[in-house]
């Protein structure tokens, strides 16, 4: 997809392909080295799976000074088109949370053994959606924060926040019409009442999946201003020292 926005013109891929196993199956992530990282981000991709996109992202976030690994959660080759697959992968593991959550940290695990060990985890779209079950489960250890792009961000019923969970970043279109704003507060609220350090940005007139290059979508405004956002969380929670 074409690239909009000169902030957001770089180089071409300096990453590499990863292939690896988790539960007996293969999976291929994509892994962009810093050459002085000051921590790793973990990006989980949307619901089609790791594309040119997300391997974009761990590129750019290289180039800030952060080892980036992109996990995969579906599965080597498999990267849905139609929407109804892309539809059946994600409920394949909104059915399965134990699945979804083992997945992300296998990919954790793998990103650690590429790159540095201190963490914050991202994702958007679903990968949003699935940052926040990793939050939720208390599993990962060593993460300073979460940050979620557009993300889904309801709850399932009988899970919560534990009070020590890292700072989450919620980056929300103020004119999503996927995920509400009755979401973005019933978020908050959870997050207060657990303690939980939060900031979320609303970004009017940003629509669903606003961060997506080359979509019809995409608002480079809110893009720009989210990735500063996050820019600055990373500076807050991963940097050297902190």
């Amino acid at each position: 997809m074409a690239l909009v926005g000169a902030v957001f013109a770089g180089s071409a891929q300096a990453g590499e392909s990863v292939v690896y196993e988790a539960g007996g199956e293969q999976y291929e992530g994509y892994f962009a080295e810093a050459s002085d990282p000051e921590g790793l981000v973990l990006v989980i991709h949307d619901w089609d799976g790791l594309t040119e996109y997300e391997r974009k992202r761990a590129d750019m976030l290289a180039e800030l000074g952060y080892d980036a690994f992109a996990v995969d959660l579906y599965g080597k080759g498999n990267r849905p088109v139609e929407t109804s697959a892309k539809k059946a992968e994600t409920a394949k593991l909104y059915n399965d949370r134990e699945k979804m959550r083992s997945r992300i940290l296998a990919g954790l695990s793998e990103g650690r053994k590429l790159g540095v060990d201190e963490a914050v985890v991202m994702g958007y779209c679903f990968g949003g959606a699935a940052v926040l079950e990793l939050a939720r489960s208390g599993q990962a250890e060593n993460v300073a924060g979460y940050a979620t792009f557009h993300g889904g961000l309801s709850t399932p019923e009988g899970q919560d926040y534990p009070a020590n969970t890292a700072p989450i970043l919620v980056a929300h279109g103020g004119a999503d019409s996927s995920i509400s704003m009755q979401d973005v507060a019933s978020l908050s609220g959870e997050l207060e009442e657990a303690g939980v350090p939060y900031e979320i940005q609303v970004y009017s007139g940003a629509p669903h999946a606003f961060t997506v290059f080359g979509s019809d979508r995409y608002q480079e405004r809110a893009d720009r201003k989210s990735w500063d956002a996050f820019k600055s969380f990373l500076e807050s929670n991963l940097a050297t020292g902190n």
